[in-house]
């Protein structure tokens, strides 16, 4: 097995001797006496060379001129920069290791600690550049398959059955917000405010339908997707106190045609990261010119506040290239525990205002519902 390829620069060549006879027993040395012919090498050897041990101060091309062309030509990816110097400076050495230098090696050398510093250099960059390498294959890969789900999510978009499915699913959808806008209408008569803020709905893009087949091992089907995604149509209502949530959570699933297939409450259970809502997947009756057809849809209940939250840490989870993850999310969590404690203050506010409203003889039956 051929040996690998240490290429030292030093204008002294008592150095580069030196240098090499503590590695020509492990390596191949290659030595260059200025920077220039360190970046001729370089241009001539690149792909071979597996570390280099490289002075500072040289005639006709210093280090800095060859670390300037190795970033240029992206080789310090690649390969492992020691430093050998007598420098003793913070700064220079600062600047050295802002600039990509792997490691130094102070004069006077000493046999084990240039033989361990390369080693374990040279070890350090084959396995990073390993992982890049795979990690790279592994980005092919995917970009292949999201390419092919592309294609194949576009075929399912254009099959006629899948587009009537999504017409059934909008209608569902249709019939979910009549239903929760009827109940807001009946509030607002009966009880002189709103239980909710507003509505939004989505239908599911089919590209995420056919990943979620994909991920649950199950053919890509009309039949499939009715079975076994319950989520194909969304809404998301927001109200202004956590109350409000419960009390529509309990009226929607009582109307005699509606059927609670599932509820999940994530406001008495947070989510490890924070995240509070609950979640009810109902079977609605859709209407249809020659049936009566129930449909699934998933309806969430959020507070205003936690819907705010739920779109900046959507935004923290699907953005690839955000630094301090971990800080922000340790962030994200304490912001939704003072957004609880905050939805519930709120709501005593609330209760307060309108207990004193009901012990006015003007007020009615107002507060009758508290």
């Amino acid at each position: 097995m051929d040996m690998q390829k240490i290429l030292v620069v030093d204008d002294a060549e008592i150095n580069r001797e030196m240098l090499r006879e503590f590695l020509e027993i492990d390596y191949t040395v290659e030595t260059a006496a200025d920077g220039e012919q360190a970046i001729g090498k370089l241009r001539a050897q690149h792909g071979e060379i597996a570390a280099l041990l490289l002075d500072l101060h040289m005639p006709q091309a210093d280090g800095f001129a060859v670390i300037a062309q190795m970033r240029e030509q992206g080789w310090m990816d690649r390969i492992p920069v020691l430093i050998i110097s007598s420098e003793d400076s913070v700064e220079v050495e600062n600047q050295c290791f802002e600039l990509g230098v792997a490691d130094f090696i102070h004069r006077p050398f000493v046999d084990s600690i240039v033989k361990n510093r390369v080693k374990n250099n040279i070890e350090f960059f084959y396995c990073k550049n390993q992982l890049e390498r795979k990690l790279e294959r592994q980005s092919v890969v995917l970009r292949r398959q999201e390419q092919i789900i592309r294609i194949q999510a576009e075929q399912l978009s254009a099959a006629e059955s899948f587009n009537r499915l999504m017409m059934e699913y909008r209608s569902a959808i249709m019939e979910v917000e009549t239903r929760l806008k009827v109940l807001n209408a009946m509030f607002s008569e009966q009880y002189k405010r709103n239980p909710f803020e507003s509505i939004k709905s989505r239908l599911k893009k089919p590209e995420s339908i056919y990943k979620k087949l994909v991920r649950k091992e199950l053919p890509v089907t009309v039949e499939n997707i009715e079975e076994h995604i319950a989520d194909v149509a969304g809404l998301r209502v927001i109200c202004s106190f956590p109350d409000d949530i419960y009390r529509l959570a309990e009226l929607l699933p009582k109307q005699d045609d509606i059927i609670l297939l599932k509820k999940k409450d994530y406001i008495r259970e947070p989510k490890s990261n924070g995240y509070r809502s609950l979640h009810l997947i109902v079977s609605v009756p859709v209407f249809l010119p020659d049936e009566k057809k129930y449909m699934k849809a998933e309806v969430q209940f959020r507070t205003i506040a936690m819907d705010f939250w739920a779109s900046l840490e959507h935004k923290l989870k699907y953005k690839k290239d955000i630094e301090n993850t971990e800080e922000i999310e340790e962030q994200l969590k304490a912001c939704a525990d003072s957004i609880e404690a905050l939805d519930y203050q709120m709501q005593e506010i609330r209760d307060k205002i309108y207990e004193t409203r009901a012990a006015s003889p003007a007020a009615g039956d107002a507060a009758s519902m508290y």
